[in-house]
């Protein structure tokens, strides 16, 4: 498994900390819980989108591209993180954000990561809830070709098997920490969305016969379409990278019992792992993605789901500029 032959742009700050979490560990009196901080990538304030851009923007590049375009949420942390690899190597970069909420404050609409895309430079192509988004992408790159554009189109979250290169070599950065570090790893939690994270995980999981489950917390779909969605790119993916079938069908496990009433609708329990985390370790969780990924492993640890004498390591996938956007549900939540 050679991602060494894929072509690769390097700026994110790697490898990211592998931390324990001594009084969460203690708040809990489960498990010793531990966090690898991919908030601390480095482009455009970090997150998990970071390790896929820089193989995306390589073959952004090799093709001959002068347009970066994709598509996410209004809060979007991929299309920042896509805007500030544009800045930083001279594409255009044209946002197509789809406002997932129906209910939401002029914060969530201007603030957060909306201010940031604008600060980078990108043209933001926004559309109300229910509209075809992949016809709105399309329509939007035949406007960039028509300007006289060469746009190199970007799947939401990155989530292809080339972004997915990104989270396998995350794989062996992972295991190459922790046998320094003397670790045994026995479980791996993150917030799973557009499923390239969790597919990239896995095949360089797979791939590596890590023997480390993961498990991902859905933050949108229902488990049952989470996990075909992560399988089928998992597959592609460890095809790319010449693994195939490394991941089996059964490796793919998701949970989705913490979304709550939709895409970035906050929780109750999302706003106390929140509270919890940034008291208790002074670490920011952002509401949308890690928020109720972490709700998702307190309360399975809470019941008893990992055993005292194991390591859970919680994979923080950044985030934290949305908190702007959700700022009255923040201020409620602090005061209780």
């Amino acid at each position: 498994m050679q991602i060494a032959r894929f072509p690769r742009l390097r700026f994110a700050h790697l490898p990211t900390p592998l931390e324990r979490l001594d009084r969460l560990t203690a708040a809990l009196g489960g498990p010793t819980l531990w966090i690898k901080r991919d908030d601390c990538t480095g482009l455009g304030l970090g997150g998990n989108k970071t390790r896929k851009l820089e193989f995306l923007l390589a073959d952004a590049k090799a093709q001959g591209a002068d347009t970066l375009l994709t598509v996410g949420a209004v809060q979007s942390n991929h299309a920042r993180q896509t805007a500030a690899a544009a800045a930083r190597y001279g594409f255009a970069c044209d946002l197509v954000l789809e406002n997932r909420i129906a209910d939401t404050d002029a914060a969530y609409r201007s603030s957060g990561n909306v201010l940031l895309d604008r600060l980078y430079g990108a043209r933001l192509h926004e559309f109300p809830p229910g509209t075809d988004i992949a016809q709105a992408l399309k329509d939007t790159a035949a406007a960039v070709k028509a300007r006289g554009g060469r746009p190199y189109v970007i799947p939401g979250g990155g989530s292809n098997p080339v972004g997915a290169l990104g989270y396998a070599n995350f794989a062996v950065e992972l295991l190459a920490q922790a046998t320094e570090m003397g670790l045994r790893i026995d479980h791996l939690v993150h917030a799973t969305g557009s499923s390239g994270t969790q597919a990239g995980i896995l095949a360089g999981l797979e791939g590596l016969r890590a023997g480390i489950p993961v498990l991902g917390i859905t933050v949108r779909q229902p488990r049952e379409k989470q996990e075909a969605m992560v399988h089928a790119l998992a597959e592609e993916t460890a095809e790319l990278l010449g693994v195939k079938g490394a991941v089996a069908r059964a490796a793919v496990v998701a949970n989705s019992d913490y979304v709550g009433a939709g895409y970035g609708v906050p929780t109750a329990g999302m706003l106390a792992a929140l509270k919890l985390l940034a008291r208790e370790e002074g670490i920011l969780l952002d509401p949308v993605y890690s928020g109720k990924g972490m709700d998702g492993l307190i309360d399975l640890v809470r019941k008893g789901r990992f055993r005292g004498d194991e390591n859970v390591v919680f994979l923080h996938t950044g985030g934290q500029a949305g908190l702007f956007a959700y700022q009255g549900a923040l201020e409620r939540a602090s005061n209780e």
